[in-house]
């Protein structure tokens, strides 16, 4: 959610949604990635909701482009605006000879990108280092409008347990630069090398995350205050809840499921809050390590539960999420939708669990393959028979 005008058109707290995805642009032969962004990105022109926050930017590396919805109500506008983003700049890639590629992390190996041109991006390069020299990780944020950013904070308070339930069911990058890993989520691997990254710390007031902010900033452990790399935080520029633990998902309608889910969690939490229940301060470390957990085995092992420190099946954690956030997806109309995404996913697998079954089937190149087909048509393919239920 980027236009000018965006702060005042997100007026619906708990309603207000938009997507950020990031995306590969991959050479269509070699299928390694290739620094093509801002080439797409001018033939993709002006995005067509571009009024209420939408449009295409760049990334950091040279080979990542992002499609940004603007400002949404519901579940239908936002699918459309998924897949109108998804399909322009998979235009524009084909074009010049490369392929879009909805991944957590770049199935092929290859030559690190360069940085996209930019002050930003350059001082971003400087202050990191080689640590940025293999990074190309593409995630989902989901944007909630909240009404102030005293609340932003109080509702990330209330998300931090649950992120690491999201991370398994998001998990969709296997591959590290052409290698079948042991984890279902790499991209998260990359991110944790990052300072401060992961679940976000307990803050008691927007005062007191603010504080924590600055001294990261004036230690020159941030390139500034719109850099943290807390997975769910207050926007910097806009009246709403970021939450930034997702991989891109392949598929739109994951995306969708995924910003259903978030949005849930934030209207439930808003709920919370005016009822006067503030969130308990979970402990880090466990929130640290169920996201850990969630990211080495997705939805196919045990996941930690943040309430009772057990080791608990991700599918009941997920279904345990769907409980809480159940009354606010009735109240806003999408409880139908989530269920039936919900059920697609267990059905035919999360992004990980269908990447390991297309490498077992053809290889690195069958992965890239499904991934091009899924990114561009936005839909779960028809379920295998044997996948857990």
């Amino acid at each position: 959610m980027v236009a000018p005008d965006v702060a005042e058109i997100v007026r619906e707290p708990g309603v207000s949604l938009g997507v950020e995805e990031e995306f590969l642009l991959v050479d269509a032969v070699s299928g390694r990635c290739v620094p093509h962004s801002e080439r797409v990105l001018a033939e993709a022109g002006q995005h067509r909701w571009r009024e209420s926050g939408g449009g295409f930017h760049v990334e950091l590396p040279a080979s990542q482009v992002e499609a940004a919805t603007g400002v949404c109500g519901d579940l239908a506008g936002l699918r459309e605006q998924l897949r109108y983003g998804r399909a322009r700049l998979a235009e524009t890639a084909r074009a010049g000879g490369a392929r879009l590629v909805a991944a957590g992390a770049p199935v092929m190996g290859g030559s690190p990108p360069p940085v996209a041109r930019g002050e930003r991006f350059a001082a971003i390069a400087a202050a990191y280092g080689d640590v940025l020299e293999d990074y190309q990780a593409c995630g989902c944020h989901v944007h909630v409008g909240v009404p102030d950013r005293e609340t932003a904070v109080a509702v990330v308070n209330h998300l931090r347990p649950w992120l690491a339930v999201l991370l398994a069911l998001s998990a969709n990058s296997p591959f590290d630069h052409g290698r079948l890993t042991d984890y279902a989520d790499r991209r998260m691997v990359q991110i944790v090398r990052f300072p401060g990254a992961g679940v976000p710390p307990f803050a008691a007031s927007a005062a007191e995350y603010d504080e924590r902010v600055t001294a990261l900033v004036e230690a020159r452990v941030l390139v500034d205050e719109a850099m943290t790399f807390w997975l769910a935080r207050p926007s910097p520029r806009w009246p709403t809840v970021e939450v930034r633990v997702a991989d891109v998902s392949a598929t739109a309608d994951e995306a969708v499921l995924h910003a259903a889910l978030v949005r849930g969690l934030v209207r439930t939490a808003l709920d919370d809050l005016a009822a006067g229940r503030k969130a308990p301060n979970w402990d880090d470390q466990v929130c640290a390590a169920a996201l850990w957990s969630a990211a080495r085995r997705g939805m196919d092992g045990p996941g930690l539960d943040p309430f009772t420190l057990r080791a608990v099946p991700a599918w009941r954690l997920l279904d345990d999420l769907v409980a809480r956030v159940r009354p606010a997806l009735a109240d806003l109309g999408d409880l139908d939708a989530v269920v039936a995404l919900v059920d697609g996913v267990r059905r035919a697998g999360t992004g990980a669990d269908r990447q390991r079954r297309a490498a077992r089937q053809g290889g690195a190149r069958a992965v890239l393959d499904m991934l091009i087909g899924e990114t561009e048509l936005g839909g779960l393919a028809a379920a295998p028979a044997d996948k857990p239920g």
